[in-house]
This record gives C-alpha cells, sequence and structure tokens, in this order.
C-alpha cells in the first residue's frame, strides 16, 4: 500500500498494472478529496442543458463562422508546459480519476494530441479525420492543417452533467527544446485557431516550470487581446511549503510580466487541481477557496454562454464587414487607376505596394462603426489578392437587387440593430426567436432604397 500511495502521489496512478484489493481501495477512498463543491459551484445537480442557439441567425455573416462553430457550447482551452497538471486537471473536474476513461498523465510529458472532451450519449472515442468531416461539428475548418494534425486530434465523447454544458481542450505540453518542425504540422498555427474560439483559457504551470522560452513567448504573443479570457493557474501548490511558495508565485510574476501587455497583473489561481487530498501542513483553506473561485468563473462563463455567443457571431460579422470594405476599396482604386494602355498587373502590384499611397485603409476609418485596432495588416492583402485575383471581385455597389437589398447593408443591421437587439433581449429576461427579427429587422421598418423619401 505504501508504494501504491507514492505512485498516486507521483502523478503515475493511471498506469499502476494491478487491481486494488478492498483494503487498498479503503485507502484511497480515504485520500480522496470531498468533491461536492464542484458540483455546488457549477450547478451540475441542477437538471440545466446547452442552450439551443439554432434559432439565432448567423447565416447573413458569411463564411467566417461555421454553424457547427455558431450551435457548439462553450470551450475552455488548455494551455501550458509539458507535466504541470493540464490532463489531471481534466480529471478532476469530470471526476474521472481511477475509470479506464480518465486522461493519461504522468511525470513525463504524455498528451502528444489535441484531445477534445465533449457530451455523448455513450463514450467513445472519435478520431480526428471523422472530426474534421463531420460538418455539423464546430472542427471542419481544422482540414486545413493536414493530415498529419488530423491524426494528433482525438475527440472523447461521454454523458457527463458538465459536458453538457461546456467542452474541454487539452492540448500538448509545451516542450522547449522541441523545434516546431518536428512536431510534424504547424502547432502555433492550430493553438491559434483553439484559442480564437475558446471562451475561457486556463494557463496552467507549476511550481518546477516557471521559465519562459521561445515556444511559451509566441504562446503568449497568441493571446494578446484574449487577457480577459485567461486564467493563470499555478497548479501543485501544496507540494512546497508556504514561505516557498510565495517565492515561486513572485517568480511567476516575474516570468509573465513582460508577455502580458496590461496595466493590471494578472489574477493567478494557487491550488492543486487533483483528486486526491492536500499535502499535510499547507494552507488547505486558501487552496479550496482559490478552486472555488476559479470553478466560479467557469460557472460564469457557462452562465452567459448565449451572450458570448451572440458577441462571438457579431464579433465575426465586423470582421467581415471591413474585409468587404477593404477589398470594395482596392477594386474600385484598382479600376480607377486603369486605363486602356494600363498593364492591370503593374497598376494593381503599385497599389497592394503601397496602399497607404492610395488611401485604401485611411478611406476605411472614415467609415462609421470602423475602428483603426480593427484593422487586418496591410501585408494580408498582398497575400491574399496573390491567391484571388483583383478582377474577380465586383464592387459592393453592383451586388445590390431591388427584392433583397444590399449584403453589405444586411451585415451592417445585424451589427448595428438585431445582434444588439438579441443581446438586450436576453439580459431582460426575454426569450428572442429568429421570426422575431425575420420580417422586420427586429423592430426595423424594412426600406425601399430604390424609392424616393
Amino acid at each position: 500500500s505504501c508504494e501504491l500511495l507514492s505512485l498516486c502521489f507521483e502523478g503515475s496512478f493511471n498506469v499502476c498494472p494491478f487491481g486494488f484489493s478492498a483494503e487498498e481501495e479503503a485507502v484511497l477512498e480515504s485520500i480522496l478529496r470531498d468533491r461536492s463543491h464542484i458540483e455546488e459551484t457549477l450547478r451540475l445537480a441542477a437538471d440545466e442543458k446547452a442552450g439551443d442557439y439554432a434559432a439565432y441567425p448567423g447565416r447573413t455573416l458569411g463564411d467566417s463562422a461555421t454553424d457547427g462553430e455558431i450551435t457548439s457550447r462553450p470551450t475552455v482551452l488548455f494551455l501550458g508546459p509539458w507535466s504541470v497538471g493540464k490532463s489531471s486537471m481534466v480529471n478532476y473536474l469530470l471526476g474521472l480519476q481511477d475509470t479506464p476513461y480518465q486522461l493519461y498523465t504522468g511525470a513525463e510529458p504524455t498528451t502528444s494530441e489535441f484531445t477534445v472532451i465533449m457530451h455523448g450519449e455513450k463514450i467513445r472515442t472519435v478520431e480526428g479525420i471523422v472530426m474534421a468531416a463531420d460538418s455539423s461539428r464546430s472542427f471542419s475548418p481544422l482540414e486545413k492543417f493536414g493530415q498529419n494534425f488530423l491524426e494528433k486530434l482525438v475527440g472523447i465523447e461521454m454523458p457527463h452533467k458538465l459536458l453538457e454544458r461546456v467542452t474541454f481542450v487539452d492540448t500538448p505540453g509545451i516542450i522547449e527544446n522541441r523545434k516546431q518542425q518536428e512536431r510534424g504540422y504547424p502547432f502555433n498555427d492550430v493553438c491559434q485557431w483553439f484559442i480564437d474560439r475558446a471562451d475561457l483559457i486556463f494557463v496552467v504551470f507549476d511550481p518546477t516550470k516557471l521559465d519562459v522560452g521561445l515556444e511559451l513567448e509566441m504562446l503568449f504573443r497568441q493571446l494578446k487581446g484574449r487577457e480577459s479570457q485567461i486564467r493563470i493557474i499555478l497548479n501543485k501548490a501544496d507540494s512546497l511549503a508556504t514561505q516557498d511558495l510565495m517565492r515561486v508565485y513572485g517568480a511567476l510574476f516575474w516570468s509573465l510580466a513582460p508577455l502580458i501587455n496590461v496595466t493590471e497583473p494578472p489574477r493567478v489561481y494557487v491550488s492543486s487541481f487533483w483528486p486526491y487530498d492536500y499535502a499535510p501542513d499547507t494552507s488547505h483553506d486558501l487552496f479550496k477557496r482559490e478552486e472555488i473561485s476559479l470553478l466560479e468563473d467557469l460557472n460564469q462563463v457557462i452562465e452567459n454562454r448565449l451572450e458570448n455567443k451572440i458577441a462571438f457571431i457579431r464579433q465575426h460579422g465586423i470582421r467581415v464587414r471591413i474585409h468587404a470594405l477593404l477589398v470594395d476599396r482596392y477594386v474600385q482604386t484598382f479600376k480607377e487607376k486603369m486605363s486602356f494602355f494600363s498593364d492591370p498587373e503593374l497598376v494593381f502590384k503599385e497599389i497592394v505596394d503601397d496602399p497607404d499611397k492610395f488611401y485604401i485603409f485611411k478611406s476605411i476609418l472614415a467609415k462609421t462603426n470602423v475602428s483603426k485596432f480593427d484593422l487586418p495588416n496591410r501585408d494580408a492583402y498582398r497575400d491574399f489578392f496573390g491567391i484571388n485575383p483583383v478582377s474577380s471581385f465586383k464592387q459592393l455597389s453592383a451586388q445590390c437587387s431591388y427584392m433583397g437589398g444590399c449584403l453589405l447593408e444586411k451585415i451592417e443591421r445585424a451589427i448595428t440593430h438585431e445582434l444588439p437587439s438579441l443581446l438586450g433581449s436576453i439580459n431582460s429576461g426575454k426569450n428572442p426567436t429568429l421570426s422575431s427579427c425575420e420580417a422586420t429587422g427586429c423592430g426595423e421598418k424594412p426600406k425601399n432604397r430604390y424609392r424616393r423619401n
């Protein structure tokens, strides 16, 4: 039993090759932590399921967000160095320890896949190629990262109260001495895809892995603009005496300060997220309060899932609108500069190489509801038009019809009126539906743009 307990506390319990006697199981029961606060804080006893988003308008915003992304549950993403307890934390939150379905954990780097833990009617494993091929899921865009990545993507479905309300994504640990090319797929690009779609991001550290290398530095660059969704966790806190823990806490702040571009220091949650009781002579009460505080943040994301989803749709709508305005401006400038004797390629190369000379971006800022901070990188459009010839685009003014109106006007109406109206009706306790907005645009009388006032 002593050897068994030693393995448990080393993090290798789930790979023990032997069964347990009744006496050993009793010993294990005595060291397991009470989980009642998890069920209470996350309201798992309540008979609630994730809301159905299928009733809310999203197709008018173009292809920037798939139907699967719009109707998906809130996503919690786990990031951080290897073997800091990310997989153990997922096991703990879902109560999977000592079951055949727990995520593999250990003192060495163990998770080499992106693992998506989601709700299903029965327990099963879903291969990455199947997840990407299923258009009803939110993972079909991952095909663009290639077959090597899809082999490193795995889904686990299981019936679980918490998974009815949220989806967890466990990621491979960051190993600073490994080159990205050796992974066989664009690791940073894949991380960015999940970061862009995460509702909450847990960045996990432990007292032995506080150094910031190139890969971790790149990760925090990718998290820029997502500071409100980041929760930094100092795990395995009960492995240190209180005085040593204070030093480690300060060292973590020192390491992360240059990477997080915010005026206020980030909140760091200090606890030990695994199912076994805290080590003796450590700050048990503090660790439990920190854990409950983090669980309350998670529950808040779940409770605000509709508001967050509408904000997600609106954010994509703003990007589509800005992209459409910029492409339209490039096309308009190209047509203005073209003459009978001009070489189309040379004319457009001059425009795309120096857009500021032709006031491409400045003219967009003159439009309402466009912030300079939302404008994409100028170099991105050199690549964009390298793949999509400018001659293949029509101007926005040519894409209006008498019956259907203008596409851009529909997007602008959704951004400025319909989606904020949906958000307001949810906050006021109403139950909005698509049919109430279908005919009139949420209370706004349709305008005939060809009729004189």
